[in-house]
C-alpha cells in the first residue's frame, strides 16, 4: 500500500469515527432539530392559546356611546371654565350615503375590505411590534379593526386589547354583512370638529346633509379620519394642509385602481376647500381660543383625540380668572375703545394677539386671541404668520454672548461694545451685500450696544449678525423656542423677517427671565380621565426645561432690556411703574405688525398687534389706526402690556429681578476714576463707556437734542468712547400717530427690500 492509499485510509476511519464523538458545551443544546422543535411548539401553543381567546372572548355589546360624557375645562384655582361635550351625532342608514363617497372610504383605509376576513395579520403584527417597542398608534388595520375599535373597545394602546380586537374583528367579520361593517364604521368614526358620524362631518365641513356628499367631499372626509386635527383645512398647517390633499389625491387614485371611477372623471376633481368651523355650544369669546389650544396640546404630548372627545376628561388650565379678565380688560381699554371702525376704515383691520406667562412654572396664566368665535376664528396669540421685528434682536445678542463671539477688530461683543450706528451702513463680513436703514433714516454715530438696543438701531444688528454668524444665531433663536423652518439664516433675519407668535416671544422672554432656563409656555397643567372606572392622570411635560442660556447671558439681557424701558423706545408708556420692567419693542416691514414683549420678575407677557383684512385675512398696513399715523410697538402694544401688567401684578410690585451680570443698563454705572494727571492719555475703546456727570441736562439717550423742535441734532461721532456713546437722540414718538416729542419708537422696515 503505497503512502497516498494510507492517508486516505486514515481519513476514512476519523469521519467514520466522528459521529460517535460526544459534543460538549453549549451545542449540546442547540442543534437543529431541538431548535425545530422549540418553534414548531412555541407556533403550537401560540395556535392553541389564540383558540381558546377566540372561545372566550364574545362580541361585546357597544358602549361608546354610553360613555360619551362633557369635557369639563377648569382654571388653575378648581372653577369650572367650560362644560364641552353635547355629542354631534346622528347615524344614517347606508343607502342615504352615496354609493361612490361610501368607496371614498374603502379606498383611503382598506382595498382589500369586501374580499379580506376583517383583519390585516401582517398590519397587525406590525402594530403589536410597534406597541411593545412604546412607538405608539402604528400599524395598518382594516375598516372592520377600526370598526370594533371605535364601537366595541377602547382607544388604548396594549398587547392585549390589540388582541381582544383581532378576535372580535374575526367574530363581527363571521356575522355581519360588510355594508353593516361599513355603515357602522361610517357612522362611529370622529372627523373632528365634535362631529361624530359622516351626516355631522358633512353639515360641519360642508354645510350638506350627506346625501348631497361629491366624490371630492367623500375623499376629504374619508383622508380626514387618519388625523382629524391636522388635517382639518382651516386650522391645518400648511404641511398638514399639504400632506390631506395628497391623501385626498391617493384616495381617488386608488378608486381608479378599483374600477370605481374612470381616469377622465378622476382628472376632473378639484380639491373641495370646507367652509370655515362653527363655533361650538357655549364656546365664544376668549374661551374659544383656550379650550381649542388645550386641545391641541394634549393631542400634540399623545392623548388620543377620538378618546379624548367621548368625553369623560377634567383639563385644569393654567388660566388664572382674575388675570384673564385683566387682560381682556386692557384690550379693551387701551385699544379696541379707540378704535371707531365706521369712521375709519383701518380700524377695522386692527387685530391683537397676547400670552401671558408665569416663568417660574412656564404656565399660561392669561391669554388674549382676538374677538372670539364667531367673529374671529384665527387665535392671534398662537399665529405665527407676522413678523416679530426689533423684539428678535435681543436674541441676536444673546447668541453673541453665549458664542463668545466678537466684532470685526476682534472685540468681545458685549452691552458696552461700540458699534458704528450710521443709517444704510454695508454690512463688513458677510457673504451677501447688506446696508440696512434705521428707522426713519436716522443717522447714528459710534454708539454702544445698550444704547442700540434702546433705540433699536438697525445698523448695529445688521453688523452684529455677522459678527456672530446667522446660523448660530438661528440655533439660539430655536433653542429658546422660536420655529426654525421659519427662520432663513439670511442677512434680512436680524431684523426679525421670520414669522414668529406671541406665544413663542413669550416663551424666548420667559427663557431669560427664568436666568436661562428654557420655558416652553404651556396652557394644561393637568388632564384627568375615567380608566376602569378610576380617574387617571395623564403625564404631561414640564414646561421648565434644560439650561439653553448661561445665567449670566440671560440676566445681561435682562439687564439691557431694562433700558428699553427706562430709556427707550418703550419708555413713554411703561416707565415709571411701580415695578421693575424689562422688554422690547418691535415695529414690522410695512408697519404690518407691532410689538411690545415684556417681563417683571413675576410675569411675562407678549402683546403683538396685527393689521388683517377682514375680506380674506391678506397681512394689510396698520398705519392710520386710531386715528393717527405709524402704529409702533411702544404705542397699543405697550400700552396694553403696562396696563394689564399693573392689573395682574396687584400689590406684588415690590419684586426686584435678581441678576448675575455688572453689564447692562439695569447695573448701577461704574463710578468716574479720578482724572489722571495726563490729559493726553485716551481709554482704548475697548473699556467700558461710562457716564461723567455733567451739570447741563442731556437727552434721555445720550445724544444732544433740540428742546424746541423736537428733533435730533446732527449725528457726533466721538474720538473717545468712554465719554459716553451718542445715540441719534430723540424724535417724535409715535403714540398712536400723535406726536408726543417724546422717545423715538422701534425701527420700521419701511424701504427694505
Amino acid at each position: 500500500m503505497g503512502r497516498a492509499e494510507a492517508r486516505r485510509a486514515r481519513q476514512g476511519s476519523a469521519r467514520r469515527a466522528k459521529p460517535n464523538e460526544k459534543k460538549s458545551g453549549i451545542r449540546r443544546f442547540f442543534t437543529w432539530k431541538k431548535l425545530l422543535g422549540a418553534f414548531l411548539g412555541v407556533c403550537l401553543l401560540g395556535i392553541l392559546g389564540f383558540i381558546g381567546l377566540y372561545l372566550y372572548v364574545d362580541i361585546p355589546k357597544g358602549n361608546s356611546a354610553a360613555k360619551l360624557q362633557s369635557n369639563v375645562y377648569k382654571y388653575s384655582d378648581g372653577k369650572v371654565m367650560a362644560r364641552v361635550g353635547q355629542v354631534n351625532r346622528e347615524t344614517v342608514p347606508l343607502d342615504r350615503i352615496p354609493k361612490d363617497v361610501q368607496r371614498t372610504f374603502v379606498a383611503a383605509e382598506n382595498k382589500t375590505f369586501y374580499d379580506d376576513s376583517g383583519v390585516d395579520l401582517k398590519g397587525t403584527l406590525r402594530g403589536v411590534l410597534n406597541t411593545l417597542r412604546g412607538q405608539g398608534k402604528q400599524g395598518g388595520s382594516t375598516i372592520t379593526q377600526q370598526y370594533v375599535k371605535n364601537y366595541y373597545l377602547s382607544q388604548e394602546q396594549t398587547v392585549s386589547r390589540k388582541l381582544q380586537e383581532i378576535v372580535i374583528s374575526l367574530k363581527v367579520d363571521n356575522k355581519f354583512e360588510k355594508k353593516d361593517i361599513l355603515a357602522g364604521y361610517i357612522n362611529t368614526s370622529y372627523y373632528g370638529r365634535g362631529a361624530y358620524g359622516i351626516q355631522a362631518a358633512a353639515q360641519a365641513y360642508y354645510g350638506v346633509d350627506v346625501e348631497k356628499l361629491t366624490v371630492s367631499q367623500g375623499a376629504y372626509l374619508a383622508s380626514l379620519l387618519q388625523a382629524p386635527s391636522q388635517y382639518d383645512w382651516s386650522s391645518a398647517t400648511k404641511a398638514g394642509q399639504k400632506r390631506v390633499k395628497e391623501r385626498w389625491a391617493y384616495t381617488l387614485d386608488n378608486m381608479v385602481e378599483m374600477k370605481w371611477l374612470s381616469a377622465a372623471d378622476r382628472s376632473k376633481q378639484k380639491f373641495d376647500v370646507p367652509q370655515d368651523p362653527k363655533p361650538l355650544p357655549g364656546l365664544t369669546g376668549q374661551t374659544s381660543y383656550l379650550v381649542k389650544q388645550a386641545k391641541e396640546e394634549l393631542f400634540a404630548q399623545g392623548v388620543d383625540e377620538t378618546e379624548f372627545e367621548a368625553g369623560g376628561w377634567t383639563v385644569t388650565l393654567g388660566i388664572d380668572k382674575n388675570k384673564q379678565k385683566a387682560l381682556e380688560k386692557s384690550v379693551k381699554r387701551k385699544l379696541t375703545d379707540d378704535l371707531d371702525p365706521e369712521k375709519r376704515k383701518v380700524d377695522a383691520d386692527a387685530q391683537l394677539g397676547a400670552t401671558s406667562v408665569d416663568p417660574k412654572t412656564g404656565h399660561i396664566v392669561a391669554m388674549y386671541g382676538g374677538d372670539g368665535y364667531p367673529k374671529h376664528y384665527t387665535n392671534n396669540a398662537t399665529r405665527s404668520d407676522y413678523q416679530p421685528a426689533s423684539t428678535f434682536k435681543p436674541l441676536i445678542l444673546a447668541s453673541a454672548m453665549e458664542n463668545d463671539a466678537v466684532t470685526q477688530d476682534g472685540l468681545p461683543i458685549n452691552p458696552n461694545t461700540i458699534y458704528d450706528g450710521r443709517n444704510r451702513r454695508p454690512v463688513v463680513g458677510g457673504n451677501i451685500a447688506f446696508a440696512p436703514p434705521n428707522e426713519d433714516e436716522k443717522q447714528y454715530g459710534k454708539i454702544s450696544v445698550q444704547t442700540a438696543t434702546n433705540n433699536s438701531v438697525n445698523a448695529v444688528f445688521a453688523q452684529m449678525g455677522a459678527d456672530v454668524g446667522l446660523e448660530k444665531i438661528k440655533e439660539t433663536a430655536v433653542e429658546l423656542g422660536m420655529d426654525g423652518s421659519k427662520i432663513d439664516a439670511k442677512p434680512a433675519m436680524t431684523l426679525g423677517t421670520m414669522g414668529a407668535s406671541p406665544l413663542q416671544m413669550a416663551g424666548a422672554y420667559a427663557t431669560l427671565d427664568n436666568h436661562g432656563k428654557k420655558v416652553t409656555p404651556t396652557l394644561v397643567k393637568k388632564a384627568v380621565h375615567p380608566v376602569d372606572g378610576v380617574d387617571t392622570s395623564v403625564p404631561l411635560k414640564d414646561p421648565i426645561g434644560d439650561q439653553v442660556l448661561s445665567r449670566r447671558t440671560a440676566d445681561t439681557l435682562t439687564s439691557v432690556l431694562t433700558g428699553v424701558v427706562n430709556d427707550g423706545t418703550a419708555s413713554e408708556s411703561v416707565k415709571n411703574t411701580a415695578y421693575e420692567a424689562a422688554g422690547k419693542t418691535g415695529t414690522s416691514d410695512d408697519n404690518k405688525s407691532a410689538w411690545f414683549v415684556g417681563y417683571t420678575p413675576k410675569l411675562v407677557t407678549a402683546v403683538g398687534m396685527f393689521g388683517e383684512s377682514p375680506k380674506g385675512g391678506a397681512q394689510v398696513t396698520l398705519k392710520g389706526t386710531g386715528g393717527g399715523g405709524r402704529v409702533n410697538g411702544g404705542g397699543y402694544p405697550a400700552r396694553v402690556w403696562a396696563d394689564y401688567t399693573e392689573s395682574a401684578l396687584g400689590g406684588s410690585t415690590g419684586a426686584e429681578f435678581d441678576l448675575e451680570t455688572d453689564l447692562g443698563a439695569g447695573v448701577p454705572p461704574t463710578p468716574t476714576p479720578t482724572p489722571s494727571k495726563t490729559p493726553s492719555a485716551t481709554p482704548s475703546p475697548s473699556e467700558t463707556p461710562s457716564k461723567t456727570p455733567s451739570q447741563t441736562p442731556s437727552s434721555p439717550s445720550g445724544r444732544p437734542s433740540d428742546p424746541t423742535s423736537g428733533k435730533p441734532s446732527d449725528p457726533v461721532t466721538p474720538t473717545d468712547p468712554s465719554s459716553g456713546p451718542p445715540t441719534g437722540g430723540t424724535d417724535e414718538g409715535d403714540t398712536g400717530g400723535k406726536p408726543t416729542g417724546g422717545r423715538p419708537d422701534d425701527d420700521s422696515l419701511t424701504g427694505f427690500n
